[in-house]
């Protein structure tokens, strides 16, 4: 049982996060510290790393379409979360959780997806994801009203900013047009990014939830995909064994152990850092992308590589600082 704590009616004000009527509160009603906190923060890079891998999987599967490919790895990675059921049954208790619970879940996984599926068929692929990594930067922002972070730190949020900045230096000299017949798509993106940012400090919320819990909401974003793919799409199976091979790698790795990994990390570790340090995953992808031969090197990469990296550290340092 997890017993609710009633604070004063001006610091729930003013700490928006602190008291929820949806959702179960931390029992830490803090940001997590120490070297558990850092070895969990150190789990949630694991997730931006596979995270990295994702572009490249994307590209060698073939021609999917997007919701019939989220429904198959969503199916996969939710699948992958179910085996330690098979070992340890009392481990599926997990999946018994509130309807907030189960809401916050499904809702981040899939809301997330489909507004950026939505976004890619709206808008140009190029703008719609810039757009989209604005969710880094909304993480540490959030982050500033969970309980324990002591408001919004200057040291966090310059070094978003340069992630971003990072970012952005990936699409230097491309032809960028945001046209205003796209505002949709772009909106769409724009939404997305608010969806996984609000999704992931959440999650800091409901640490007491277990992460086995996750292989449920990828069951049930896999179900939505499925019916989202029957409804809007025309099914296209991989095309050789190398696509397949391309899918069920993404099922297992970016679409499957990473949103286990992320959960760790967000519940148990420090959410600023790993918002900071997700502006990586654009440009690690562009490296994976570079070497498997599928986009050139360019000196934007580096540029982008320098201002994430120093980001990261400054993020780190500024952590331990308080």
């Amino acid at each position: 049982m997890i017993s609710h704590r009633r604070g004063s009616l001006d610091g729930d004000l003013a700490n928006p996060w602190k008291q929820s009527r949806f959702l179960p509160p931390n029992p830490s009603d803090a940001i997590p510290t120490g070297g558990t906190a850092t070895r969990a923060t150190a789990i949630g890079f694991g997730a931006i790393l596979l995270w990295a891998l994702l572009a490249l999987f994307t590209a060698a599967s073939g021609r999917l379409p997007p919701f019939e490919l989220a429904a198959v790895t969503f199916l996969i990675g939710g699948a992958f979360g179910c085996v330690p059921f098979l070992f340890r049954p009392e481990r599926a208790r997990a999946l018994r959780q509130p309807l907030s619970v189960w809401t916050l879940g499904v809702g981040g996984l899939f809301g997330y997806h489909a507004l950026y599926f939505t976004a890619l068929r709206l808008a140009p692929p190029a703008e719609a994801g810039l757009i989209n990594y604005l969710w880094p930067l909304l993480i540490v922002l959030f982050s500033a009203w969970l309980p324990g972070s002591r408001g919004l730190r200057a040291g966090h949020l310059v070094d978003a900013l340069m992630g971003l900045a990072g970012v952005a230096a990936l699409f230097a000299g491309r032809d960028l047009g945001f046209a205003t017949t796209a505002k949709w798509g772009y909106l769409a993106s724009l939404a997305a990014a608010f969806v996984w940012a609000t999704y992931s400090v959440l999650s800091a919320r409901v640490a007491a939830v277990p992460t086995d819990a996750v292989a449920g909401f990828c069951l049930a974003t896999g179900g939505l995909s499925l019916l989202c793919h029957l409804a809007f799409e025309t099914t296209v199976w991989p095309a050789d064994a190398t696509a397949w091979a391309a899918v069920v790698l993404l099922g297992l790795g970016p679409v499957g152990a990473a949103f286990y990994l992320w959960d760790i990390g967000c519940k148990r570790g420090d959410v600023r850092v790993l918002g900071v340090a997700a502006y990586a995953a654009p440009v690690l992808s562009t490296l994976v992308l570079v070497a498997a031969g599928y986009a050139e090197a360019r000196l934007s990469l580096a540029l982008a590589c320098v201002l994430i990296v120093a980001g990261a550290l400054c993020a780190v340092w500024a952590s331990r600082r308080g």
